[in-house]
């Protein structure tokens, strides 16, 4: 199929969101905008970061989930954070209500994939849709994840680039799922920002309408709505705009500060047992 060939109800598929560890450095990112824009080249490209920590599978996972919502309906997200290129890992996409995942089956994905119905799934082994019959060993950001992101955005069906794959069997990050106790809520550290905010596993609606603290090990935290609600230096919680609770300093990092790491257990209390909602 051409892309001249494309019905017209692909329309919407013509973005595609890169998320990578590639930095902009080196040739990496441009290598494979230019394999797409030969292969599809009325997609567009959006950046949405290149400088994840280096193999940090969690940080690439949190970036995707809270990107997913505000970009249109049929993006391919195109996430390449592999530190198992070359090996038995899987390279995969994925078909959701919302549009296509393309990457590694290494858990890059798995924030949005127990967050959103899966439609279908399937392994990139169709070399058809490889740029070449034998793919480098230590790019398949190049070779294999960019051409199967440029084929489904010029609209050729997921199921043409592989064989479909359960749902069941892709892999999921191991990380804490927020849960309910007597007072309030645990969870966990899931990503830390380049300003040293710490978003964690529990989400606003654990917290709305509400007064409540957090605590992690011995240190207690008061809420607030906005980071000058302390003055500078000073750490609080808040609900960050991606959604999930967040500890922070104002003007300052909550990382250094606490010695923050992901997976770090933290605790939300209510301020009485009433307050508590519903679980999410």
């Amino acid at each position: 199929m051409r892309i001249a060939d494309c019905p017209l109800d692909y329309c919407d598929r013509m973005i595609i969101a890169l998320i990578s560890d590639f930095g902009t450095q080196d040739s990496y990112v441009g290598v494979m905008k230019g394999v797409i824009a030969g292969l599809c080249p009325t997609a567009q490209t959006i950046d949405i970061t290149h400088h994840l920590p280096p193999q940090d599978l969690y940080a690439a996972r949190f970036t995707l989930l809270s990107a997913y919502p505000y970009l249109p309906r049929g993006t391919v997200y195109l996430v390449v954070v592999d530190p198992g290129v070359g090996t038995s890992r899987r390279a995969i996409a994925v078909q959701t209500r919302q549009g296509f995942l393309v990457g590694p089956d290494n858990g890059v994905l798995s924030g949005v994939l127990e967050s959103e119905p899966i439609l279908n799934a399937v392994e990139l082994v169709n070399a058809e849709f490889w740029r070449v019959p034998q793919p480098s060993a230590t790019f398949h950001g190049r070779d294999i994840f960019a051409p199967a992101a440029a084929h489904l955005a010029s609209g050729i069906p997921i199921d043409r680039l592989g064989p479909a794959i359960d749902p069941q069997s892709l892999k999921i990050l191991p990380l804490t799922a927020p849960t309910a106790t007597e007072t309030g809520w645990q969870g966990v550290v899931q990503y830390i920002d380049r300003f040293g905010n710490a978003a964690t596993t529990i989400p606003a609606s654990a917290v709305e309408s509400a007064n409540w603290t957090l605590s992690l090990g011995e240190t207690t935290l008061p809420s607030g709505k906005t980071y000058g609600a302390v003055p500078s230096g000073q750490g609080l919680t808040l609900v960050g705009s991606h959604g999930f609770v967040e500890i922070a300093v104002n003007q300052g990092s909550a990382k250094e500060r606490f010695g923050l790491a992901v997976g770090d257990r933290v605790f939300v209390t209510h301020s009485r047992a009433r307050d508590k909602p519903n679980p999410p």
